[in-house]
């Protein structure tokens, strides 16, 4: 053996090598521990699954029960004090430097890994190996690095130590409840940070993913990239993977005046896009018509006026909460639009008897939306009456 290995590689090999095994390492944690382990969005067959836990003992030591259990509790609590790892709480240096330090500090959580982690694999291989002895596999992998790379394994093998703690435990972790632009609006500041979806996977699509937790796919727009999407359909196409949800994609079937079960199922499953769509939809045309007095003007005074009338109340602090209440208490065509966000987030908040007294609330909503003689909002409520899901294939 050389001083460079068994391979005898030179520096652009080794370099090449080093970002192939990152990348599956990537691969396998969106595919395995959060599509198919942590939100059961697909099922993979028992040859890859098993792969990509080998995989990820072997270059991360994580245990699938621990990162499960964490990432829920992220969704379940998500920006509060209990949430493992949110910038919004604990501050955006915390997380992006101690990522993995977060990780392992509510991994040590036994009851909370035992009430969050339930239905990953607990078959001997799991019991007596990969929990038993997560260390192992790094000092496999470190052996195995220097023999086939001689000098340049230990630095091939740090860059795998440290890949999924500085891009998933902190860029994601972080980042993607900080800063990046959203699609949806979900009770959290989870953002979208393309263009890095080579890197992450698609994982850098966060804010999708937490419109929508149970969906194998994460992107929502035509010109988002989810590399990890792309296996899921080369797999399923090789036997290999079964898809079992996707986010709903709806249309508005033109013409049709009434609303009915079929409508309220769409509307429900379809929240996230309606709310989306009511912010470009009413918000956007209503603050520009009642804001504007010059391009510029408006430019800055629009995106400042729809990020303080979409964001979530509770989400606001003390100088965000009067600036958006001077703003309505001025504005009186864009306080009633605002208002009528609010009562249709009342309709799905509120614990309905019956999906027919759902139905009833939300006919109402569209009839008293069409009597303001606000027009973009009755627009908007002739659009929802003819709510639809388009079919999915999966």
């Amino acid at each position: 053996m050389t001083l460079f290995g068994i391979l005898d590689a030179g520096v652009l090999p080794a370099i090449l090598f080093t970002l192939g095994i990152t990348h599956v390492t990537i691969i396998s944690v969106t595919l395995y521990l959060h599509r198919a382990q942590a939100h059961r969005a697909l099922d993979l067959h028992p040859a890859v699954a098993h792969f990509f836990r080998f995989w990820l003992w072997l270059t991360t030591g994580m245990v699938t029960k621990e990162w499960v259990a964490v990432h829920r509790r992220h969704h379940a609590k998500c920006e509060t004090e209990e949430d493992p790892h949110s910038p919004q709480v604990l501050g955006l240096r915390k997380v992006l430097g101690e990522g993995a330090e977060l990780y392992a500090q509510a991994a040590r959580d036994r009851e909370a890994v035992a009430r969050y982690g339930q239905g990953t694999p607990d078959d001997w291989l799991e019991r007596r190996l990969y929990s038993r002895f997560s260390w192992h596999g790094l000092a496999l992998m470190l052996i195995l690095d220097v023999v086939l790379f001689g000098v340049h394994g230990p630095v091939i093998w740090a860059v795998q130590m440290l890949w999924i703690p500085v891009w998933a435990a902190g860029v994601i972790n972080g980042v993607g409840h900080y800063a990046g632009y959203r699609n949806f609006e979900p009770p959290d500041a989870s953002t979208n940070i393309v263009p890095w979806g080579i890197l992450i996977g698609g994982e850098e699509l966060h804010n999708n993913h937490h419109a929508f937790p149970s969906s194998a796919r994460l992107s929502s727009k035509w010109w988002e990239l989810d590399i990890g999407w792309i296996y899921i359909r080369i797999l399923q196409a090789l036997g290999l993977a079964t898809v079992r949800r996707v986010a709903p994609d709806p249309k508005v079937v033109q013409g049709k005046g009434q609303m009915d079960l079929d409508t309220l199922r769409a509307v429900i499953l379809s929240r996230m896009h309606v709310f989306a769509r009511y912010g470009k939809e009413v918000m956007g045309p209503v603050s520009r018509a009642e804001l504007c007095r010059d391009a510029d003007h408006c430019r800055r005074l629009v995106r400042r006026a729809r990020r303080l009338l979409l964001t979530e109340g509770k989400r606001l602090d003390a100088a965000a909460r009067r600036s958006l209440d001077q703003l309505l208490a001025r504005y009186q065509t864009l306080a009633t639009v605002y208002q009528f966000r609010e009562r249709l987030q009342e309709i799905w908040d509120r614990k309905a008897p019956s999906q027919d007294a759902l139905l009833h609330a939300l006919q109402d909503w569209c009839h008293q939306a069409e009597a303001t003689g606000i027009q973009a909002l009755a627009h908007f409520s002739r659009n929802l009456r003819g709510f639809a899901l388009k079919p999915t294939a999966l």
